[in-house]
């Protein structure tokens, strides 16, 4: 079985008497828009989780958690928004990883990208429950003990169980992309060990949630680096990636000219 190599020129720009082919410039601005959205991601999930959700939630004390959240509505309510925007960017970001990827493996590619839509589509419904949680104390008008308080925290559980289940189909998009990562040949090979790990993460944090029912310490908060140089990557030098012409890369159709890649070599 043959390799496919494929260079990427990070290291400067090439000249403009010899401008990339349509496939180069298609992945160089996917990878750009991969990584800010990335970037966005991070910091809009850095606000919108772990601020103004679990800066407020209180997941064993109905009353406390209601009256948290009323005194910080108005941080509440931006966190749902911020959350409600990293859904959005999810959608851009798997079609941007599409076209990034799409030169190592059509098939796969689509695959990651599916994974990551329906995933944002979990998030969604998570996300649905904090709107609801919101609402619900807000009509009550009060944090005092009020049996809507009850109902208020069994809507912040519903959506830490539904993130959590979330996060074993983000975890198996990482997977994909980080093997896609090492077979590529344009991305260094350690960045894509790297994402493998941080996926690996991600669904040891799914899986140990559940089975150890709530008391298990989250893996990803060790592992996630692999998406933040990634990243850094796209942006820094995705925007760089030049192949060269040849075949087609696999699970494609013969005579798409999508994408260029290099000839095989043993």
């Amino acid at each position: 079985m043959t390799a496919i190599t494929q260079h990427a020129y990070c290291d400067a720009d090439r000249p403009l008497s010899n401008r990339p082919p349509p496939g180069d410039r298609r992945t160089r601005q996917a990878s750009v828009i991969a990584g800010i959205s990335l970037l966005l991601m991070a910091a809009l999930a850095g606000f919108g989780y772990l601020v103004a959700v679990e800066g407020l939630v209180t997941y064993d004390d109905a009353n406390e958690n209601a009256a948290s959240i009323l005194e910080s509505s108005g941080l509440f309510a931006a966190g749902i928004v911020s959350l409600f925007i990293v859904i959005a960017l999810d959608v851009v970001l798997a079609w941007a990883l599409y076209h990034v990827f799409v030169p190592v493996h059509r098939t796969w590619s689509a695959v990651a990208a599916w994974i990551r839509v329906t995933y944002a589509a979990i998030f969604a419904v998570a996300v649905a429950q904090l709107v609801g949680v919101l609402l619900l104390l807000t009509r009550a008008g009060t944090g005092e003990p009020h049996p809507r308080n009850a109902e208020a925290l069994a809507g912040v559980n519903t959506f830490a169980d539904i993130y959590d289940a979330g996060l074993l189909l983000f975890g198996l998009h990482l997977l994909v992309i980080g093997w896609m990562s090492v077979k590529a040949g344009y991305v260094p090979t350690w960045l894509g060990v790297l994402v493998l790990v941080a996926g690996s993460g991600y669904i040891a944090d799914s899986l140990g949630t559940f089975l150890s029912r709530g008391s298990w310490t989250d893996v990803s908060t060790f592992t996630f680096v692999g998406e933040f140089l990634l990243a850094l990557w796209l942006l820094i030098c995705g925007r760089k990636i030049t192949f060269d012409q040849g075949v087609e890369p696999e699970g494609s159709e013969r005579g798409n000219s999508r994408a260029e890649v290099a000839r095989a070599r043993p």
